[in-house]
């Protein structure tokens, strides 16, 4: 006898045992009367005891059946407990997601919106990753990543969350002062021009330019370079150098008159940022949640 393939009837059996009427057990799990009875002598012939005394008005249960309820009841409750606890927790928006994103993700777009929803659910956390490094979220055992949609593999699920993005070239009026302007982007190289290395290439970012269909992508020079975008408007602010950069990140600062727009008609736009994951399938309810209070609406 395989006990496996009596899981079933054995909880057929409590079944029985507890409602004490065919026809009541077999409503409960869903079979005829008749069927019960057939599999409830097929499990007493496999056991080689009489599980149940029946008459034509009752069912009883035999002192061998008592022993039988005593043992499996308890646990086949518990399996029942667990499982059912295993469904709310698979249902339930908590745990924690790990999110990888740049900073400039994180400021502009995922911390505005996931201070509306947080506070709504509280049994979910967020470990953000801050990375600049086309990071492969499968292997590094991270939820969901944050890149322009250009940058998405194509394996991925993507979900809009932003506006396409405009670069802004800028500077604090104290670099400016008793220097040209560039006109050009070619004209950048006679300047103190704040670099942002990337990982993933492990080289310095050509400064990416168009105009009028027309691409230019520009090498610069300067004393300082970064692998954040932080640091890098930071030092702008300061006067240190020109940066390029998301113009969300320094709108209020050229708004205010502390940084000034260089460039305007030469500055790329790209596709805006995008969530991604890896399936559907994988997806809990917590990333759900995340996904709709991130997704982007024109």
């Amino acid at each position: 006898m395989n006990p496996r393939e009596n899981l079933n009837d054995l909880y057929a059996f409590v079944v029985v045992a507890r409602e004490g009427s065919f026809t009541r057990a077999a409503a409960r799990l869903g079979v005829s009367p008749s069927a019960l009875s057939h599999t409830m002598r097929g499990l007493e012939t496999r056991l080689g005891y009489r599980l149940l005394s029946r008459t034509t008005r009752s069912i009883s249960v035999t002192e061998a059946g008592e022993r039988l309820m005593a043992t499996m009841a308890p646990r086949l409750d518990e399996i029942e407990a667990e499982l059912a606890a295993l469904g709310e927790a698979r249902d339930k928006p908590a745990g924690t997601l790990r999110i990888t994103a740049s900073d400039h993700a994180i400021d502009t777009v995922l911390l505005p919106r996931l201070a509306q929803l947080l506070p709504a659910y509280p049994d979910i956390r967020i470990e953000f990753v801050v990375d600049y490094a086309l990071t492969d979220i499968v292997a590094q055992k991270i939820d969901a990543g944050v890149r322009l949609g250009d940058q998405v593999a194509k394996d991925m699920i993507a979900v809009r969350i932003a506006p396409d993005l405009r670069m802004a070239a800028v500077a604090a009026p104290s670099y400016l002062e008793g220097r040209t302007r560039p006109e050009t982007p070619q004209q950048l190289t006679e300047h103190n021009c704040i670099n942002l290395r990337l990982p993933t290439y492990g080289g310095l970012y050509a400064w990416e330019f168009e105009k009028d269909g027309r691409k230019l992508n520009v090498r610069v020079e300067g004393q300082l370079t970064f692998n954040t975008l932080a640091q890098l408007r930071h030092a702008a602010l300061r006067g240190l150098g020109i940066a390029y950069t998301g113009e969300p990140l320094v709108r209020e600062h050229i708004a205010a008159g502390r940084l000034v727009s260089l460039l305007p008609d030469w500055c790329a736009t790209f596709p805006g940022f995008h969530l991604y994951y890896p399936s559907r399938r994988q997806s809990s309810r917590a990333l759900q949640l995340v996904i709709e209070a991130l997704r982007f609406s024109a």
